[in-house]
């Protein structure tokens, strides 16, 4: 994505994660709809999820977490969980990818993945976000760097 087209359309660092964490929840609940055997959608779908979450993955334990973990007190607990939890997401998305989605076990990971995203969702966005919001940090500026980071990442297919 252009940076200059994301820079108004999320007012901060926050907004953007948000942004990122309602965009994979709408791709999870349309994996849902997906009829029994429709495995091409499923797949393409899955990848889509996969890539958008090792992005967003990236941008917070590069730019994100560094930083609150530097603002505030209780920062590093609630980085190294969301590392924590992270480090299992992304085990089940490079399982994922390495699946066809006709594997007995496709949908059931998706689901779980699934199931470990909307945790950790509802961590970050009722713990993290909030104090990050109280604090210091200047969440403009973050935001800024995750999207030129995003904008990288994208560029080399990530």
């Amino acid at each position: 994505m252009d940076t200059s087209e994301n820079k108004p359309r999320f007012k901060d660092a926050i907004t953007m994660l948000v942004h990122d964490h309602d965009t994979v929840k709408a791709m999870f609940k349309k994996y849902e709809g997906l009829g029994e055997n429709a495995y091409v959608g499923k797949k393409n779908l899955a990848d889509e999820i996969c890539s958008a979450l090792s992005e967003h993955c990236v941008i917070e334990e590069e730019i994100f977490y560094p930083a609150v973990r530097r603002a505030l007190k209780e920062g590093p607990p609630l980085v190294n969980e969301a590392v924590v939890e992270h480090a299992g997401a992304k085990e089940l998305i490079a399982q994922l990818q390495a699946m066809s989605a006709d594997d007995e076990l496709f949908d059931a990971k998706v689901k779980v993945l699934s199931e470990q995203i909307d945790h950790h969702v509802k961590e970050e966005e009722g713990e993290m976000f909030p104090e990050a919001r109280k604090s210091h940090l200047n969440l403009v500026d973050l935001r800024d760097q995750m999207i030129e980071r995003k904008d990288q990442l994208s560029a080399e297919g990530i």
